[in-house]
């Protein structure tokens, strides 16, 4: 397959090295990067890729016809100006989540996209940088536990106050904890049981231990209904010092004949590395490491860039995750230390 050029646009939140290296993997070329201004972000950028030429104005990636790809990490808040930007100079776009964080800005981005016919795409790292997922679905698919009936999905996250910028503790910049985290979860419910007509029931947030961070969320809870299963979906900020990694992200998958669990980052029994996979059924229990599958979306995504297919991830399902996590935080009841 033929390679393509990017560029980062908005060096602003760690998870860019993820969406970088996804690209860099694959043999593409990443022809430079621009940022605003300086921050922790922008320092470890220069360090880990010293040979990726930063430029002063955005113009200079924009007007650049070779790169086909930007991949956006920005201030939540500004990430759908920045990738309407983008599409509109003629490049498709990988954004981290959350990719905007009103129904304003998703409805400009989804008028961007019928208008140019570029890629608005989400990177969410817990389904598309997380091989348990995958194996998780094949199974399903394989008929080990009969239909889906419900997803729970926990994201719980590390804090790590000290590093975090101003943004990071203003709702109206990172758009709110169920816009951002949720949108995890939201999207592997829609994907594991295929569910088009979506209701958020209930959803709620709160601030039960940065009182001095009044406008910051550091718990949310959704349950959320479709046609073709039901969810629980449980985010928060606290992850204990002690768990040797940033959280112990976890998604069970009930079935008319079984369950599966997915422990994606950690064993608490003990066993080394990520990505453990217990599945129950009728006929069996067991235990999987399923750290060894494939990754494929930013594979399918280049592909996608290359013969404007819809392999990585349909636009609309991307869209639909940010409708629903948008009106998830919208119209969530606000408990605890928020103002």
């Amino acid at each position: 397959m033929r390679k393509i050029k990017v560029a980062a646009m908005g060096v602003e939140h760690r998870h860019i090295f993820g969406q970088l290296n996804g690209m860099l993997s694959l043999g593409c070329e990443c022809v430079g990067w621009w940022n605003e201004t300086d921050n922790n972000i922008t320092k470890d950028f220069n360090e880990k890729h010293p040979d990726i030429p930063r430029f002063k104005n955005k113009e200079d990636l924009l007007e650049n016809k070779e790169i086909e790809l930007v991949l956006i990490a920005d201030i939540p808040v500004k990430r759908a100006a920045l990738a309407i930007e983008c599409m509109n100079a003629g490049k498709d776009v990988m954004l981290d989540k959350p990719g905007c964080t009103t129904i304003e800005q998703l409805k400009e981005i989804e008028n961007t996209t019928k208008k140019t016919g570029k890629i608005f795409s989400i990177d969410f790292s817990e389904r598309f940088e997380v091989p348990s997922v995958q194996v998780a679905y094949d199974l399903i698919q394989a008929g080990e536990i009969g239909d889906v009936v419900q997803t729970i999905g926990m994201g719980p996250h590390r804090l790590n106050i000290q590093t975090r910028p101003d943004w990071f503790f203003d709702y109206d910049q990172y758009g709110g904890i169920l816009c951002d985290i949720a949108s995890h979860q939201i999207d592997q419910f829609l994907f594991f049981t295929g569910s088009k007509n979506v209701e958020i029931i209930n959803s709620s947030t709160g601030n039960f231990s940065n009182p001095e961070h009044n406008k910051f969320e550091d718990f949310g809870e959704i349950l959320i209904h479709g046609d073709k299963g039901r969810g629980y979906i449980r985010v928060d900020w606290y992850t204990p010092h002690a768990l040797p990694n940033w959280g112990d992200g976890r998604l069970t998958i009930l079935g008319t004949k079984g369950y599966i669990e997915l422990r994606k980052y950690v064993d608490l029994v003990g066993r080394e590395g990520t990505d453990h996979l217990f599945l129950v059924n009728n006929k069996k229990y067991e235990y999987k490491n399923a750290s060894r599958e494939p990754l494929t979306y930013f594979e399918r995504l280049m592909g996608d860039v290359v013969n404007r297919t819809s392999t990585a991830m349909d636009q609309s399902h991307c869209l639909k995750v940010m409708e629903l996590a948008i009106k998830a935080q919208k119209n969530a009841i606000r408990l605890g230390n928020i103002k």
